[in-house]
């Protein structure tokens, strides 16, 4: 069994990246200037997931405000509203409100994947889309357009999103959709999700596609519905509750999928207990057959402060070497490009 390992999601800013958005915000420094900061501070992390083993790697989305954000800012029609919280975490996003259907600017990650690529090797670069259910759910619309009519809206761009980061090089696409851990989350949502998903996936050419739901273990009705969806890889977040995510994945399993696991918790500065972390992943993959297990964060690094989220990509490298002796797998630190 191959193994490999891959950070979440965005990482947090450092100091220095903090007070340069500050200054820029204040006149103080130029767009040019933030811009070229960003970029080097986003290489130092890039370098810091090559050196901790991490066979993805993300380029830190330094810049992006939320989730939502870039995109919003890429599309006509919608437009950046009133704060709201970010699930249950100390952490807030801008509402996007959608006066008709998304309609395509700019593209967010195929000029971030030419610039930030020729620094991945050996590693292969992952982009990151929000998922279009929680896109939509977690959005405002005008009258006359539906969650569901706008979640295939945003998902026919999101397409179109991943078809171009794949042309320029991405060899990873994740799609989060985190409100299907939420309890209220439904099995027609998650059917819709599957679906959509599937959707965005089929752009990503020979690119390996992730479903990753966090902030929690969905139920069981809601996860069976994700099992249809056609990504090639299904991650959870096993870390928020280990015994529920044991319970549910051992007697629902990955279907088709490569399984990814979300162990290393990044909502928490504690170290992580490594030696639960894989016996916990041994029970979990005890039944699993598939050729390959991905290794992660819980959720987004961007939740804890700077120097913990590198700490939290060491433990990650360090638990991926310890479950590749323990399954007496293959360790897998480089991407060989097509």
């Amino acid at each position: 069994m191959k193994v490999w390992s891959s950070p979440l999601g965005a990482f947090p800013r450092n100091r220095i990246v903090r007070k340069a958005l500050r200054d820029h915000e204040r006149g103080l420094l130029s767009y040019d200037e933030l811009d070229d900061l960003v970029f080097s501070s986003s290489l130092t992390l890039i370098g810091a997931q090559i050196a901790s083993g991490m066979t993805y790697v993300v380029d830190g989305m330094l810049d992006w405000h939320d989730i939502f954000r870039p995109f919003v800012s890429a599309w006509r029609n919608v437009t950046p509203t009133g704060l709201l919280r970010y699930f249950d975490n100390n952490f807030f996003y801008r509402i996007p409100f959608f006066v008709d259907k998304p309609e395509p600017v700019t593209a967010v990650w195929a000029p971030r994947v030419r610039r930030y690529l020729p620094f991945v090797e050996p590693a292969g670069f992952k982009v990151v889309v929000p998922g279009p259910v929680t896109f939509a759910y977690m959005s405002k619309s005008g009258p006359g357009l539906s969650r569901e009519e706008l979640a295939h809206s945003i998902a026919e761009l999101l397409s179109s999103e991943v078809g171009r980061a794949v042309e320029a090089g991405a060899v990873m696409v994740q799609i989060d959709e985190p409100l299907l851990s939420d309890p209220e989350a439904t099995p027609d949502m998650a059917v819709l999700a599957s679906e959509l998903a599937s959707k965005i996936a089929s752009r990503a050419g020979n690119s390996k596609t992730v479903l990753a739901v966090y902030y929690g273990v969905p139920r069981a009705d809601v996860y069976e519905k994700l099992l249809d969806s056609k990504t090639s890889c299904l991650s959870l977040d096993v870390g928020d509750n280990l015994e529920k995510a044991t319970e549910l994945l051992s007697s629902k399993g990955f279907g088709t999928h490569c399984a990814v696991l979300g162990l290393v918790n990044s909502r928490v500065v504690y170290e992580d207990r490594l030696d639960l972390l894989v016996d916990v992943a041994s029970r979990i993959l005890k039944e699993y057959d598939g050729e390959e297990v991905g290794l992660t964060t819980t959720t987004w690094l961007d939740l804890i402060p700077y120097s913990y989220s590198l700490a939290k990509i060491k433990l990650l490298g360090f638990l991926a070497d310890k479950i590749s002796l323990k399954l007496g797998g293959e360790r897998v630190l480089e991407v060989v490009k097509q």
